[in-house]
């Protein structure tokens, strides 16, 4: 069986290109014992696939060059030598960037599509959804009449985690997105209080004007100037969770820190980082969560959708651009 997936071709140097990348006709093994055959009907871009692009040690294996890319999507199965996965099943997976996948069946994860639709699991759902839960509860969490700043906060993660932390009790939620169309949107789609545009001027000026006493609570998606703002706001005993660094995933040599970092100190604040893959065990608990409020609407999603397996490198390129509102995702 033939089926086509995208390879990259280079390593980029600062941005990638679409010229990294190549779209490729490859022809299917067969099913082995304990194998599913997966069409993919929704795949994910996501910022870290930037950092795996690097022939560079990190906690993720970097993409293979001329291999097929990998990373999360769901899609049914139509063969299965496997008695757990039947073939008509939904199943999330690790398998994207391609048409078809042929996954272990113990590393195939039957999703209920009578809760949310197929691809909720790749945004609310999962690790996206999961992502802002383990950073507002675990990691910085938020306490009763928190002050909370979120960066990038129209992206992904971002969008969740400002309805997130209302509901886990913060009074105020600032968030900063690129542009005044984003920033509008936080307020009325994803219920912040104020939006910083980072491109209209300083992030530390502006978030001093809406947090005039400062904030207690950071989910840092950006790194850079929104870093050290946020660390210059943080009041007495302020917690950053550090989730991602943008700004700095196509630089081309070693970047900046903050120039402020020893005023956590003074604060007795915290910053500290956090990968998904430690804190899986709370899927049941933030899906049991999640579900309820997707159903009931008191949890606003958004997705933006590239169609066609083609268009993935360049629905890649505009999410690291911040073209995107909430889950960037592309339709197979």
């Amino acid at each position: 069986m033939r089926t086509h997936e995208i390879h990259l071709t280079a390593r980029p140097q600062g941005a990638p290109t679409t010229a990294d990348f190549a779209l490729v006709t490859s022809e299917l093994p067969e099913l082995r014992e304990g194998q599913v055959l997966v069409r993919n009907t929704w795949m994910s871009v996501d910022p870290y696939m930037r950092g795996r692009m690097d022939d560079a040690p990190s906690y993720i294996p970097p993409f293979r060059l001329g291999a097929a890319m990998d990373g999360s999507a769901v899609g049914e199965v139509v063969a299965s030598r496997s008695a757990d996965v039947p073939v008509g099943a939904t199943v999330a997976h690790f398998r994207g960037w391609r048409e078809h996948a042929i996954v272990d069946a113990a590393a195939a994860t039957v999703v209920d599509t009578a809760l949310a639709p197929a691809e909720a699991y790749l945004g609310a759902l999962g690790t996206t959804g999961l992502t802002a839960y383990a950073a507002l509860t675990q990691v910085a969490p938020v306490r009763q009449g928190d002050v909370v700043f979120v960066s990038a906060a129209a992206g992904a993660v971002g969008s969740i985690a400002g309805q997130l932390a209302r509901k886990l009790g913060a009074s105020r939620v600032i968030g900063s997105a690129g542009g005044p169309a984003k920033a509008e949107r936080l307020v009325a789609d994803f219920g912040y209080d104020a939006a910083i545009d980072y491109r209209a001027g300083s992030v530390a000026k502006q978030l001093a004007e809406a947090a005039g006493e400062g904030v207690d609570v950071y989910v840092d998606n950006v790194g850079g100037d929104h870093l050290e703002a946020a660390i210059g706001a943080l009041r007495p005993f302020g917690r950053i969770a550090m989730v991602g660094a943008i700004s700095t995933y196509d630089a081309v040599g070693p970047t900046p820190g903050p120039t402020n970092l020893f005023r956590l100190a003074a604060a007795n604040g915290t910053l500290r980082g956090m990968l998904i893959n430690d804190y899986l065990h709370l899927f049941p608990e933030w899906i049991g969560r999640a579900a309820g409020w997707l159903a009931d609407g008191s949890l606003h999603t958004e997705l933006t959708v590239a169609e066609g397996l083609e268009k993935a490198p360049g629905a890649f390129l505009s999410m690291m651009r911040g073209a995107n509102v909430g889950k960037m995702l592309v339709k197979l």
